[in-house]
């Protein structure tokens, strides 16, 4: 009678690590899904569960959607369909120019013509 008491014991000590080791990770990988959702903001860069890059134009907290800039194509989602937020979109004006060495470099090699005697 001792051993089947004890061996219930260690069953119950099983499911019950069991049961915290894969729901705790879940319940934090959901909540740091969440936190990261609420940070959303306007220029924000997002990927969809469908795998779409957008830029977020507009977020309705009521209806909990959010607007996609889409190359100038405004598409409406659920946020919960949002996988990723990326940083904030960066204007073009923000790339870095190339040095003036590189660009005298690329214009000297753009210069030379082709001709049939450089075979």
């Amino acid at each position: 009678m001792g051993s089947s008491f004890s061996m219930i014991i260690v069953l119950v000590l099983m499911f019950g690590f069991m049961y915290f080791g894969m729901m705790r990770p879940q319940k934090k990988q959901q909540q740091k899904r969440q936190e990261m959702l609420n940070a959303m903001k306007k220029g924000d860069k997002v990927v969809t569960i469908g795998g779409l890059h957008a830029v977020v134009d507009s977020i309705n907290d009521a209806d909990q959607t959010v607007d996609l800039d889409v190359d100038g194509v405004y598409l409406t989602f659920s946020r919960t369909s949002i996988r990723s937020v990326n940083e904030t979109a960066t204007p073009a004006a923000a790339k870095p120019a190339p040095k003036k060495d590189e660009k005298a470099d690329d214009d000297q090699d753009d210069d030379k013509g082709y001709s049939e005697d450089d075979k």
